[in-house]
């Protein structure tokens, strides 16, 4: 789809997305340029990954942006028609107070750092809410063998702010993506204690309905030289908040990882 000159007809989509990518203010970047570029104003419903998927599926929402692989395969072999595209990817790490007393900065695996945390008396602060982080959280205590007591599993039930703050309130641990963090890093008393694993790359997708020209618009742009170079150049405090999904690199799949 070109996009002209040619002022275009006023339209307007309603999305749901992930709420790492609200919280890190992307869409704050992105949104106002597509609407210059294609007359398209665009409303945001954040939630967590699985229920914007449930909102496509029941057709709240004909396009959302997405961060949870399973959920994403899961909902995509019922839906067959929806397209689905990765766009870009960073990483979860693990955060928590400086004096880590679960000792989760000598884990030398993601498994390790959840295993000290199973183990230790500190809290976790879980998002609990199906989001694409609370999926992958329980991917990792599933891979530690172990989960802390009720008693230290605290369960936020709100976006990715919302339990960094509660963390902090805590001196609690907590699993995040990087440009949540960094957004929220001078209002809150966490560290990064636990990074750099393969396990913690965090995968981002467009799934929309085709059969939405609203949609297909939002997409094509946002796949588009302009939209590619718009999240391209978004910095927060000097660093890339979201790496482009390589050229040439599978992206049509939830289990494609950038290559």
């Amino acid at each position: 789809m070109a996009f002209g000159c040619a002022e275009p007809a006023p339209h307007a989509l309603t999305i749901a997305t992930t709420t790492s990518v609200q919280n890190s203010g992307l869409l704050d970047r992105l949104l106002p340029a597509l609407d210059r570029a294609t007359g398209l104003t665009v409303r945001v419903h954040a939630a967590g990954s699985g229920r914007a998927l449930r909102m496509l599926a029941s057709g709240d929402v004909n396009a959302i942006i997405s961060h949870s692989p399973d959920a994403e395969r899961r909902l995509l072999a019922k839906h067959p028609e929806w397209s689905y595209r990765k766009w870009g990817y960073n990483w979860f790490v693990v955060v928590g107070p400086a004096a880590d007393p679960a000792r989760v900065r000598d884990a030398d695996t993601v498994s390790q750092a959840f295993q000290r945390l199973a183990d230790s008396d500190a809290a976790f602060v879980s998002r609990g809410d199906q989001s694409g982080t609370h999926e992958r959280e329980e991917q990792f205590w599933a891979m530690a063998g172990r989960r802390p007591s009720v008693e230290r599993l605290l369960v936020s039930g709100r976006g990715m702010a919302q339990a960094l703050r509660h963390a902090s309130e805590v001196r609690g641990y907590t699993l995040t993506d990087l440009p949540t963090f960094w957004q929220l890093r001078s209002s809150i008393d966490l560290d990064v204690l636990f990074e750099g694993d393969p396990a913690l790359l965090n995968t981002y997708a467009v799934i929309h309905r085709p059969d939405s020209p609203d949609a297909v618009t939002f997409a094509t742009w946002w796949f588009s030289e302009a939209g590619r170079g718009a999240f391209e150049s978004f910095l927060i405090d000097g660093r890339r908040a979201f790496e482009t999904w390589p050229e040439g690199c599978g992206a049509t799949r939830p289990s494609d990882l950038p290559c």
